[in-house]
């Protein structure tokens, strides 16, 4: 009698979620099946760990809830009813709806709706845009997360990947501001604690005291949306006591005399009441920062989540070259290395591609565009989402349910599971998890090119986004030779392999060792603007913004930086404080006194996972956070379940009381799904349709609610 032994394969892998941390997989498969994920020991960020999120990836893979086949829908819209069809039939259902549309409406009453479901270069945030503007369909501006902190940034220093995680290692003094690195950056908080074991000093800005902030050695309270004023009431503390690196600012910054102007409009006691930081606070946080150098700060997406969000930014990324910071290894701000990358989004997306005249609708605005509130014409009659799940992370999603119950919208949704999105498709087209996909890793939190190879085999009829828009664009009729491209092909198109920061990786390489460093410094020596060398028009850092002057702003496009440009609406080249709109609004303190806020949650990547029993109970349910006093005032006690309302929805969670926010302030985190939910509602039924100032951000932290006994 014979004996099967299995023998156990590993395949390199990286991690597909939107992270920073972007980690490098070990996929361990026995006789097909994948059997454990671990993280690669000898990574230097993943360092052999993985997030609670991953824990159980292997096992997300076998989920029994899996989409593995094409789906038609059945019933009404949102009722979940589907009947399996072949995915043939799906290529040809969705080429006769779209095929009536174009001849009635035009291609632009099609609209592609991604995001970072996936972030590979392939399948994640741009998978879709070549063959949408090979369609002439309305373009989706991806403006979910860091659009507004990637415009500020580009407008202060340019596209560079600035200080280096691995660098924080090397920091005297570090400012988490507005960022739960140990919720949403984990694998960089190493470097933060080596920091510290050097004598290093941690500060924690934020309104709530996360997780990060009790690790921290000083935890700073701040009202939400006033961190703009925060950063200018320290620069007048820096510049009224002479602790500015004037040699720093002389040789390398613009617009030195503005931004002094600017920030003596902001002494610390006028600070203190919009921030509710004591003044003394203030001076103190000043001081150290300038004085102890290197300094370092981790900006946190967060900033950019209210009305002045990108001036925030803009002026949060002024402080370190205002006291010489970047002379230092360890000294600067990190914001989103990405821009070290030498991506050719020219062939990625295709804009030769795009008609002259096509418009382009922010994708946060969904819900408006489909309801008739922006007015467009042709109106959208069909909408394609993938990498996305609006439902649970759109802002005002209410409205967008609305929308999506349209008979007359014809909705196509590539998914993993019957999400509540989902749920309003008509055609659902069922995508690959990552172990049996192939891609090269978008990194944007450090610096290593990370290649993803298949571990099994795709199930069913799964199939990954880059192959799923090859049969589309065969099914329309599409025969340019891009289509034709292999993945390998695509992807030496998709870089500049000839760029300096790519010497001497190759994807033959990578596919040997998985993963290679950038060439763009090692961490001991990387000071990337010791003498100045940023990468603005002026080539200096830039307080006072060029692509503000003379009040004409032009957005720096993601595509190419300042290479790309588009008009928009002005913008003072001096950045400012710009209060909240409700929360900092007398007017709504009676009909809704709580200011709430949604950070992302600990155990779900976003809504990814929340559907997972494992990660449901590390998460736990819904709760709101509330203080013991806003609590008492409505009867309310801890475990005691809650209705969180306003004039745009309402959702309900257990309560839980805690010092850990402000009189005022509740806390609810993002990710639910609204259909597992208590009230089928989820915390984005409350929030507004609002944007930030820049880069057309939503305004998630600026949220005027009412709590009440559910």
């Amino acid at each position: 009698m014979s004996v099967h032994i299995s023998e156990t394969r590993v395949v390199r892998g990286a991690c597909p979620q939107d992270c920073p941390d972007t980690c490098a997989f070990l996929y361990h498969v026995e006789d097909g099946k994948l059997v454990e994920v671990t993280g690669d020991p000898d990574h230097p960020m993943t360092r052999g760990g993985l997030c609670v999120k991953l824990k159980d990836y292997a096992e997300h893979h076998y989920n029994p809830d899996r989409l593995l086949y094409a789906m038609k829908r059945v019933g009404p819209k949102g009722s979940g009813q589907f009947q399996r069809i072949t995915y043939d039939e799906a290529l040809a259902e969705i080429k006769k709806r779209w095929t009536q549309i174009i001849d009635q409406y035009g291609s632009q009453a099609i609209m592609n709706h991604c995001y970072l479901g996936n972030q590979g270069t392939l399948n994640g945030l741009t998978s879709g845009d070549a063959f949408f503007n090979r369609l002439g369909a309305t373009i989706g501006e991806k403006c979910y997360c860091e659009s507004g902190s990637s415009t500020a940034w580009i407008m202060t220093v340019g596209p560079t990947g600035g200080l280096d995680v691995e660098s924080l290692a090397y920091s005297k003094y570090i400012i988490v501001w507005a960022m739960n690195m140990l919720s949403t950056n984990l694998h960089a908080w190493p470097f933060i604690l080596e920091a510290r074991k050097k004598g290093a000093k941690i500060v924690v800005i934020d309104p709530i005291r996360t997780r990060t902030a009790k690790q921290a050695d000083w935890f700073i309270q701040i009202r939400p949306g006033t961190d703009g004023a925060l950063a200018l009431g320290m620069m007048d503390v820096i510049i009224a006591e002479d602790l500015v690196d004037h040699d720093y600012v002389e040789k390398y910054t613009l617009g030195y005399d503005e931004l002094k102007a600017r920030a003596e409009q902001y002494p610390p006691e006028r600070v203190a009441s919009i921030t509710g930081i004591p003044a003394e606070d203030i001076r103190k946080l000043a001081r150290e920062y300038a004085t102890i150098q290197p300094s370092a700060i981790r900006e946190g997406v967060a900033l950019e989540r209210s009305p002045g969000g990108g001036d925030a930014v803009r002026l949060v990324s002024s402080l370190p070259a205002l006291v010489g910071a970047w002379r230092h290894v360890g000294g600067g701000a990190v914001e989103m290395p990405i821009w070290e990358f030498p991506f050719n989004f020219d062939f990625i997306q295709r804009p030769d591609w795009i008609k002259p005249g096509t418009r382009t609708v922010n994708e946060l605005d969904l819900g408006a565009a489909l309801t008739g509130e922006l007015g467009l014409d042709p109106p959208l009659m069909s909408l394609f989402i993938h990498n996305s799940n609006p439902v649970s992370q759109q802002q005002n999603a209410n409205k967008l349910i609305q929308g999506l119950k349209r008979e007359d919208l014809f909705t196509v949704v590539s998914e993993i599971f019957i999400t509540d999105t989902a749920r309003y498709a008509d055609i659902i087209l069922p995508a690959t998890l990552q172990a049996e996909q192939y891609d090269l890793a978008v990194t944007w939190g450090h610096l290593y090119v990370m290649l993803n190879q298949p571990a099994i085999s795709q199930p069913g009829e799964c199939v990954p986004n880059i192959e799923m828009f090859r049969r589309l664009a065969e099914t329309m009729g599409f025969d340019d030779d891009y289509w034709k491209m292999s993945d390998d092909e695509l992807l030496m198109k998709m870089y500049d392999w000839n760029a300096p920061a790519l010497q001497g990786i190759t994807l033959e390489k990578l596919k040997e060792v998985g993963w290679m460093r950038l060439n763009v410094g090692a961490p001991g020596d990387r000071a990337p603007h010791a003498e100045g060398k940023f990468k603005t028009p002026s080539g200096k850092c830039e307080f006072k913004a060029s692509a503000a002057a003379n009040g004409n702003f032009i957005v720096p496009v993601w595509r190419n930086g300042y290479d790309e440009m588009q008009p928009g609406d002005p913008v003072d080249p001096v950045p400012n404080y710009i209060p909240p709109l409700e929360v900092s609004n007398p007017a709504l303190d009676k009909r809704y006194p709580i200011s709430l806020i949604s950070p992302k949650p600990h155990a779900f990547l976003n809504s990814q996972y929340a559907n997972e029993a494992m990660q449901q109970r590390r998460q736990g349910e819904q709760t709101v956070v509330v203080h013991p006093n806003d609590a008492a005032t409505r009867n309310i006690k801890t475990g005691d379940y809650i209705r969180v309302f306003n004039d745009r929805g309402s959702f309900e969670g257990k309560a839980e009381l805690s010092t850990d926010v402000w009189e005022g302030l509740a806390v609810a985190n993002l990710g639910y799904w609204p259909g597992l939910t208590r009230s089928g509602s989820a915390v984005n039924a409350t929030t507004s349709s609002s944007h930030c100032n820049l880069g057309g951000a939503g305004c998630q932290s600026d949220n005027r609610v009412e709590i009440a006994r559910a």
